[in-house]
């Protein structure tokens, strides 16, 4: 009999081998379709996004802009201005450019600048790369620009893939050999997450071809930092169970059948919760947040079904010997000690519940003021962590042309009414110059210069003052313009995409425990936690990390993912605590045993959880790193304030009510069974 048990295991084994050896072929093409264009992360329905795909089809295809500076403090002198010529005209000579190249000389004699525009590469970001690669071996000066800032983009989101894994790895290895205390253990969890990132990729890849889902490099970063936080996590859980079983169970696979039934299921709706909340992120209007939601939910499903397949198959085939030196022996006792920590939380929430409770709610509102305090909407210039040419171009044209826009504003009218379109955009305030450009299909390019700088206050007057005199049928596009649509399509789906989330998840939670008080506790905690973790990051922004804005989609992604992995959480301490009822404890008691029996392994995932997303902190993207810190620190006071103390008083408090109106708030308790008689339940 045991040896076909075995013969289950490596059943599945071979089973993992066939599925990896079929999406190889995929996994390998997920770069290929990985975008990070402008309409890449646009929202479907502005003006902007519809400037960017009509242009693709003037003739000539999408432009590539670029801004050529030539700037000496002291001046520049003739031969400068000489050197300038020659080098943009070898430009215009190597590059079919779409109009003539002219001088725009600062009122300083410092700085001169030529724009350059280009539709040889079209849309093809390889071709793109190559062009401004290839301007910028031609020119001394800065190359800056719209395409040079979408090339160091592209640079930087290509180069994460290997530093981002590499690093999520170690850390997650650091971590897990700190838990287990085994040289062999923590290797069997990372391999698993290894291959559900491979899935992932797979799956990931075949969405994109089915369903065309936006596929960036933001998305694809996060989705890595899920499956192997997420799914650590789930392994965390399924081998703290597996190790109590074998105590008690004398063969590894009855002691994995067991482990899987006690937190299957709690895995299961944490896991199903997580995927529930990110599909919501469907209902956005960017492309970049709704692309975001599938690709982030493949990433937990896979790292999933890795965990409750693969992981059990592996841990089954190596035995007891894996959790060596500490492996459990039948019969054997755990060290209560180990547990010591999170009874004495559990005792001082117990003892008093209603000061804990208003202390730790005091402390996340307090926290949450510093939301005050975050900077403004995150420039486009300033969303690097380094400074690249083309930010660098960009700052010393903003010095030297103060009263100019330096980036060109792009408008799209239809060809019947393009000349009295643009007289009534030279007409309006704030523009400064406006020439038409190409046409064709119908449409027509007007090119416009305002009078501010890039993405300043008037400059954005301006673009709002031309799509309210122009009307419908005429779009206003271009970089500034992009970055205003993002900022307010990401505060209309807030406004969708938050109560959805809501919703989402107190329905999955009211079915999972049959209460409508508990689970309106963990959402009202979540958010709590999203707030404060907001406020945390508006006080060290700016002047801890020197973050000269914030990103527009933080508040949306932060809260999904926030609500959508705290909530997880607290199903895996809820779930043990209404089987703890079940077992007849009062509900006060069964928070306290339910803290004390999944608090240490709770607080590990929770660690290997934010340390994970910590990763994202160090990636040279302001917009990664601002997520990544608001969601790992606000795991941490998820998992050692929230959960420790404010659940477990508020669920103390509130006694057999917390389960109304179910069931278990009106059954009466059982005392036929001692705390020490029952058998480990739950998570």
């Amino acid at each position: 009999m045991e040896g076909r048990k075995r013969i289950v295991g490596w059943g599945v084994l071979a089973l993992w081998v066939i599925v990896i050896a079929l999406a190889a072929p995929l996994a390998g093409k997920l770069g290929d379709v990985q975008r990070d264009r402008a309409v890449d992360y646009l929202p479907a329905s502005a003006d902007s996004t519809q400037v960017a795909k009509i242009t693709e089809q003037l003739p000539g295809g999408d432009s590539t802009d670029l801004v050529l500076v030539y700037h000496r403090d002291g001046g520049l002198t003739a031969a400068d201005r000489a050197t300038a010529a020659r080098e943009v005209a070898e430009v215009a000579a190597g590059h079919p450019l779409t109009s003539p190249p002219r001088p725009v000389p600062s009122q300083d004699g410092t700085t001169l600048l030529y724009a350059v525009s280009s539709t040889e590469p079209g849309t093809d970001e390889v071709a793109r790369d190559a062009f401004v690669h290839d301007v910028r071996e031609k020119v001394s000066g800065e190359v800056g620009g719209p395409g040079a800032l979408a090339t160091d983009a592209s640079e930087v989101y290509g180069s994460l893939d290997g530093p981002l894994l590499y690093t999520t790895v170690a850390v997650v290895a650091v971590l897990l050999i700190v838990i287990y205390r085994s040289p062999f253990l923590w290797l069997v969890p990372l391999v698993v997450a290894g291959v559900a990132d491979f899935l992932s990729m797979a799956v990931t890849y075949t969405l994109h071809q089915g369903f065309d889902i936006s596929v960036s490099g933001q998305s694809t970063g996060v989705m890595t930092i899920l499956v192997f936080g997420a799914g650590t996590d789930y392994a965390l859980l399924l081998v703290s169970r597996y190790r109590e079983e074998l105590r008690r169970v004398p063969r590894p696979y009855d002691a994995m059948v067991a482990a899987l039934r006690g937190c299957g299921p709690a895995v299961l709706a944490s896991s199903g919760t997580v995927a529930l909340g990110m599909l919501c992120l469907l209902a956005a209007d960017m492309n970049s947040s709704r692309g975001m939601g599938p690709t982030a939910a493949v990433g937990v499903l896979c790292a999933l079904v890795a965990m409750l397949t693969l992981l059990p198959a592996l841990l089954v085939v190596l035995g007891r010997r894996v959790f060596w030196p500490l492996i459990p022996a039948y019969g054997s006792e755990p060290k209560a000690a180990r547990r010591s920590l999170f009874a004495a939380m559990g005792s001082s929430a117990g003892r008093r519940p209603l000061p804990v409770l208003l202390a730790g709610a005091a402390a996340l509102a307090a926290l949450a003021l510093g939301v005050l305090n975050l900077p403004g909407t995150l420039k486009q210039e300033d969303s690097f962590s380094s400074t690249p040419e083309s930010v660098a171009a960009m700052k010393t044209l903003a010095a030297a042309y103060p009263q100019l826009g330096t980036q060109p504003i792009t408008l799209i009218a239809p060809d019947g009414s393009s000349a009295e379109v643009l007289e009534r955009v030279r007409a309006t305030e704030g523009v400064s110059r406006a020439e038409r450009g190409r046409s064709g299909d119908g449409w027509s390019e007007i090119s416009v210069v305002a009078a501010h700088a890039p993405q300043s206050a008037g400059e954005t007057a301006t673009i709002r003052e031309l799509r309210s005199a122009l009307g419908e049928g005429v779009y206003v596009g271009g970089p500034s313009a992009e970055q205003l649509d993002m900022a307010d399509t990401s505060a209309s789906d807030q406004r969708i995409v938050i109560p959805l989330v809501l919703v989402v998840v107190l329905i999955v939670l009211i079915a999972l425990l049959r209460s409508l008080v508990a689970p309106l506790i963990l959402v009202a905690a979540v958010v709590a936690v999203w707030g404060a973790a907001l406020g945390i990051g508006g006080l060290v922004f700016e002047g801890l990390f020197g973050f000269e804005g914030t990103d527009t989609g933080l508040a949306l992604l932060s809260f999904v993912f926030l609500v959508a992995l705290g909530v997880d959480y607290g199903i895996f301490l809820m779930h043990r605590m209404r089987e703890e009822c079940l077992n007849g404890l009062e509900a006060g008691p069964a928070a306290l045993a339910a803290l004390r029996t999944t608090g240490g392994v709770i607080a590990s995932a929770g660690l290997v959880l934010a340390a994970t997303f910590a990763v994202l902190v160090n990636m040279p993207m302001v917009q990664l790193a601002e997520l990544g810190f608001v969601i790992a620190v606000g795991v941490l006071l998820d998992t050692f304030l929230v959960r420790t103390y404010l659940v477990t008083s508020a669920s103390v408090l509130l006694g057999r009510r917390v389960w109304w109106p179910g069931p278990l708030a009106k059954k009466p308790v059982s005392t036929a069974r001692s705390e020490s008689e029952r058998r480990p339940v739950g998570v």
